[in-house]
Order: structure tokens, then C-alpha cells, then sequence
């Protein structure tokens, strides 16, 4: 994996090994971000981080900050690991879970201006009823919320529905207030 584009375009990336994570293709984060646009700025919530590689991207791309949510401490640690190698700043790593995590910002006010969520597909409809409720309240008045699922997922959320397009066995689908 590399990053896409940035101040890092074409510098490798690590995952953790094993099938535990499944890292956004190349091939989709850019599709993503060449929908989304400049993210100069941002602030980003990665949940369900993984190898960390769309929290990387959007730092890479100009993101001022990013919260790497994945409770998975191997995969936690790859993450740091290319922090370090990249040399990126303005990251923090929590290795809890991401419901616990969201939880906390919503009742805590915590505001985001691009929200990343890229749970276990087998996940996706156990935990949509519980992202509904908590997804809203953390994602600020100009906000997009990403989610990656399935390509046979559609997800449903209390937000406004901007776009969602196929890509071979995933779908990435979009939000805005």
C-alpha cells in the first residue's frame, strides 16, 4: 500500500498481517478522496482505523489533525509505526473501542469535520443502529461522514445521503449534514 497523494504521495505504507484488517485499496481511497476534494485542514476521525491508511491520506492530503480509533492493539501499533516512518503530526492513537470512543466525543462535544468509518463488513448491520445514534453528534454543520461496507451494503443514517458508488467488492458511501 502507498499513499495516493500529498505531501507523501507514493511513500509505502504499512498493514498489519494476517486477514484481521482489510486496508482500503489504493484504488478506492483515491476514488474517495477525488470525490471528497481538499481536506486542507480537517479535522478526522478514523474509526475502525485499521492499517490507518485513510487517516494517513488525509493527513497527507492536508488534514490538520486525525483521531486513529481501532481497538485492535496490533494494528494500533502499525499505525504508529507510520506516524513515525511518515513523520506525519497532529495524530493520536486510541486503541478502545470505537463505540466508546464516539460515545464520548458526543456527549463531550467533540466536533469532526470528516468522519471515516470502515468497520468489519460482517459488522456493518450489528453496529448501524448504535453509528446512527452516535454519528450525528460529532460530525460538525459543514461535515462529511465515509463509510466503507460491503458492496452489497447500503447503509442507512439520520444524515443527508451525498453519494455511494461500487467498487468491486466494497462500497463507499457518503454523508453530510
Amino acid at each position: 500500500m502507498r499513499i495516493i497523494s500529498g505531501t507523501h504521495k507514493g511513500r509505502r505504507i504499512a498493514a498489519p498481517s494476517g486477514d484481521s484488517t482489510r486496508p482500503t485499496s489504493d484504488r478506492v481511497r483515491e476514488a474517495l478522496f477525488n470525490i471528497l476534494g481538499p481536506v486542507d485542514d480537517a479535522s478526522v476521525l478514523d474509526l475502525f482505523a485499521g492499517s490507518g491508511a485513510l487517516g494517513l491520506e488525509a493527513l497527507s492530503r492536508g488534514a490538520r489533525r486525525c483521531t486513529f480509533v481501532e481497538s485492535d492493539r496490533v494494528a494500533a501499533r502499525v499505525i504508529q509505526a507510520n506516524l513515525a516512518t511518515l513523520e506525519l503530526t497532529g495524530a493520536i492513537v486510541d486503541t478502545r473501542d470505537a463505540l466508546v470512543v464516539l460515545r464520548e466525543a458526543a456527549t463531550g462535544g467533540t466536533i469532526y469535520d470528516l468522519v471515516l468509518c470502515d468497520p468489519p463488513y460482517g459488522d456493518w448491520t450489528r453496529l448501524e443502529p448504535r453509528l446512527a445514534e452516535l454519528l450525528p453528534p460529532v460530525l460538525g454543520a459543514e461535515g462529511t461522514l465515509v463509510v466503507e461496507t460491503g458492496a452489497r451494503t447500503e447503509p442507512q443514517l439520520p444524515l443527508d445521503l451525498t453519494t455511494s458508488r461500487r467498487y468491486g467488492s466494497a462500497r463507499i458511501t457518503l454523508f453530510n449534514r
